[in-house]
């Protein structure tokens, strides 16, 4: 039988993958962290999508002892001039830095070449083994070419998160069989994923994060409007409900695999 879901105050949670230093939150990105603490979501990791950036996250992580940032380009972020690996690890030097990326693989847009999003990619796959940093990994509509790139450069020895998940069960098991966690953003919330929820409730206990992707794929009971990482409790809810466990054994399970996974002390 389900455990019961009971509210707690001491529920613990972590944002594992944001975007708070977007323009979506200049008028209101105090507030914003306020509302944050009070759902019971007590750390974030606001995560790069260029390298142009970067200054901004690591200006939040030196501001609030409850932030910390990664380090990486886009699949889908035109530059004038790609990402090192040199340059990746300068930036990884920072004690704030947790992982590198997001990067990876994304067909649906296509905005930037394949061939290009695939040399980008093994550039911070590279790199997060150098530094020995779990690699953030952006694969949208490209599993077999996700897959294939990570099992190609070992990245069994760096580790990483799929993040907000959206594939089917087999993509998730070769992620798994690599070491990765997988990571449910707001999309496993709609009502039209009933695919994704059965996903959600078969991860391993010590593999299973969850982020919000703000200010993106907002959760339901807000879907539509702007996301934020404390909407990351009602992502937690819904998984919770789906595996049969209450919130609390959710939160700890999850808060726990994401400061083992990005080596964050407790």
């Amino acid at each position: 039988m389900a455990e019961q879901h009971k509210l707690n105050d001491h529920i613990s949670l972590i944002d594992t993958h944001c975007h708070v230093n977007f323009p979506h939150y200049s008028d209101d990105r105090d507030a914003m962290f306020e509302r944050m603490s009070e759902a019971g979501v007590d750390r974030c990791i606001v995560v790069a999508v260029d390298l142009e950036h970067v200054s901004e996250l690591r200006a939040l992580s030196e501001a609030r002892d409850n932030v910390w940032f990664s380090a990486g380009v886009h699949p889908n972020h035109e530059v004038a001039k790609e990402p090192t690996v040199d340059e990746l690890l300068s930036l990884a030097e920072h004690p704030r830095c947790v992982a590198i990326g997001e990067s990876g693989m994304d067909f649906f847009r296509n905005s930037v070449e394949p061939e290009l999003q695939e040399s980008r990619f093994r550039t911070h796959l590279q790199a997060a083994k150098a530094c020995n940093k779990p690699i953030i990994v952006h694969d949208r509509n490209a599993d077999e070419a996700s897959i294939r790139i990570l099992t190609d450069e070992g990245a069994d020895r760096c580790g990483g998160i799929m993040h907000c998940f959206s594939s089917d069960w087999q993509t998730a098991k070769q992620a798994i069989d690599l070491g990765f966690s997988i990571s449910f953003s707001g999309n496993v919330t709609f009502k039209n994923n009933p695919a994704l929820r059965e996903v959600a409730a078969q991860i391993p206990d010590d593999l299973l994060l969850i982020e919000t992707d703000s200010p993106y794929l907002t959760p339901v009971p807000y879907r539509g409007k702007r996301n934020e990482p404390a909407y990351v409790r009602h992502i937690a809810e819904c998984i919770a409900d789906v595996r049969g466990v209450s919130l609390e054994t959710l939160a700890k399970q999850t808060t726990a695999n994401a400061l083992k996974r990005f080596n964050i002390g407790a």
